[in-house]
């Protein structure tokens, strides 16, 4: 299944239609659907808020395979921002000595099973990958 978003924080809710309509119909788990959900909104708004360039709409797609989900985004015209590239978060550390950001990539990071980028021409692709019935990719 494929969406275009409109560039803007607002098509979240246009993401979290798609994610619910698409398990819905495939029949996964409620947690996976709040994981792809969570995963999606901060994958996307970041991309939003933080990509240099863009066009005016960012491609979703949302695949099942034999033991997973998989969310694509894809933006285009946008500069090169590899999200693997961030450090961990000490989220031991108390709030006074963190700096800011990087904490949504880090809970992505560890609530999904495959976090991918990929960037050419540019065109920036981010996938999401999450197993169903407790199966790890």
């Amino acid at each position: 299944m494929e969406k275009k978003l409109k560039r803007e924080i607002a098509a979240l809710e246009d993401l979290f239609t798609v994610v619910e309509r698409f398990c819905s119909q495939q029949r996964v788990e409620d947690s996976v659907i709040f994981t792809m959900k969570l995963a999606g909104e901060e994958l996307f708004t970041n991309l939003v808020r933080h990509n240099e360039g863009g066009g005016d709409h960012i491609l979703m797609e949302l695949k099942r395979g034999d033991r997973s989900l998989v969310l694509v985004l894809t933006d285009y015209d946008v500069k090169p921002y590899d999200i693997m590239q961030t450090g961990p978060v000490d989220v031991t550390a108390p709030l006074a000595e963190r700096s800011p950001g990087g904490l949504g990539l880090h809970l992505v990071k560890n609530v999904v099973d495959k976090l991918t980028y990929e960037y050419t021409d540019g065109t920036m692709k981010i996938t999401a990958v999450k197993g169903l019935e407790g199966k790890h990719v």
